[in-house]
């Protein structure tokens, strides 16, 4: 058979592959600012933060804004951020899938909760996250088997955080030690003095209530018995006072409930602090909290624990009538059968409304000691259960 000739096929040039079409993502822009922003010219304000990142993502043609969330004086070293919550509350209806944020700074500066949302949360609800600054993109950075090379930047903007809260505790303590008032606004029946904000003076509008409010307890009456005097009276409450003189843009829960009475509305809690505050001697008392790094205020600490300068200031009340009012409260948190004060007196919190439990008897038969609510013992079932 004659041998055919071998057809050759020419080769036939592929198509052009089509150009890779980039995701879109829909992109919030988060800044956050640990102190309140101060305007200065240079300074990292949240305006300053809010340009860059609204600049980055309109630059970016995968970026579109979905929108711009901002936490102002909020602290890094948490999560509990009303505007951080809001923004994860859209990711998580499927709004948002990326976040840009100035740097891993503004992001938190809590190494292991950062991290966590880095390595766990935003790669299971397919988030892409961007620090700017950082030059970090989660698309395209570097991921080995123990995640993303970052832990080490995260750590030392933690480290960075606590340095600075070290130094800044350091500072408040020795203005406490110095008997210096440093609080945002002054106690109930003061006022600081207009020339030095660290010293304070009698308010002549409040302070005749703090008076009054002594010479109950004095004659034996206890804070709800004063709660009610003042309720009666019409006196207004702290807050209200605050909120009059622009200290503060606080309503209570008594006024959002009802806004012409609510103001009148005494909290059991607030006249015994009152009674049980020495700066109506004339001292500063400071260092009244428990308080620890990245968790905030943990408790109350005893009196006796209290950081306490004597004769800073002109006293609303005398030194022997305030030991009194301490030795009849003592005496009011002792059991009427055996006369001593309880192993949980102070300790017990109600899980709704936060205020402490105390102790009363049932109406059985036979009686049984119980902890009940102080709003609930107060105020009744609509505010609170027993």
């Amino acid at each position: 058979m004659a041998r055919t000739k071998r057809k050759t096929n020419p080769v036939i040039p592929a198509a052009e592959a089509p150009a890779q079409v980039q995701k879109q993502y829909r992109a919030a822009a988060y800044a956050r600012l640990s102190v309140e922003d101060s305007g200065k010219p240079g300074a990292d304000t949240i305006e300053g933060q809010k340009n860059l990142l609204l600049r980055f993502i309109e630059d970016d043609p995968t970026l579109t804004l979905y929108g711009l969330f901002c936490d102002n004086g909020r602290t890094g070293t948490d999560f509990d951020r009303p505007q951080f919550e809001k923004m994860m509350e859209e990711v998580r209806k499927g709004h948002i899938d990326c976040i840009v944020v100035k740097d891993l700074s503004r992001f938190g500066r809590n190494y292991k909760e950062a991290g966590n949302y880095l390595e766990r949360i935003f790669p299971f609800l397919g988030v892409r996250f961007i620090a700017v600054n950082d030059g970090f993109d989660t698309l395209t950075a570097q991921r080995g088997a123990d995640g993303y090379l970052v832990p080490l930047k995260n750590l030392i903007n933690e480290v960075y955080s606590k340095d600075i809260s070290r130094k800044s505790g350091s500072a408040l303590a020795a203005k406490q030690k110095n008997g210096d008032f440093i609080g945002a606004w002054a106690p109930y029946g003061y006022r600081k003095q207009p020339d030095n904000p660290h010293k304070l003076e009698p308010d002549e509008a409040t302070a005749p209530v703090v008076r009054q409010i002594f010479r109950w307890a004095l004659e034996g009456h206890g804070p709800n018995f004063i709660r009610r005097r003042l309720e009666e009276q019409k006196v207004p409450c702290p807050t209200w006072w605050n909120r009059e003189r622009g200290f503060r843009n606080v309503r209570t829960k008594w006024e959002k409930k009802d806004p012409v009475n609510g103001r009148y509305m005494w909290d059991f809690s607030v006249i015994k602090d009152i009674l049980m505050n020495p700066v109506y001697t004339g001292a500063i008392a400071s260092q009244k909290k428990d308080y620890r790094f990245k968790i905030g205020t943990i408790g109350e600490k005893k009196p006796q624990d209290w950081i306490v300068v004597e004769e800073r200031h002109e006293p609303i009340v005398d030194r022997k009538s305030f030991d009194i009012v301490q030795d009849k409260l003592k005496s009011r948190q002792r059991s009427r059968q055996t006369g001593e004060i309880s192993l949980f007196a102070g300790l017990l919190k109600c899980g709704e409304c936060g205020k402490s439990l105390t102790i009363r008897y049932t109406n059985d038969k036979h009686p049984k000691q119980i902890y009940s609510c102080k709003t609930y013992n107060a105020y009744g079932k609509q505010h609170c259960t027993q």
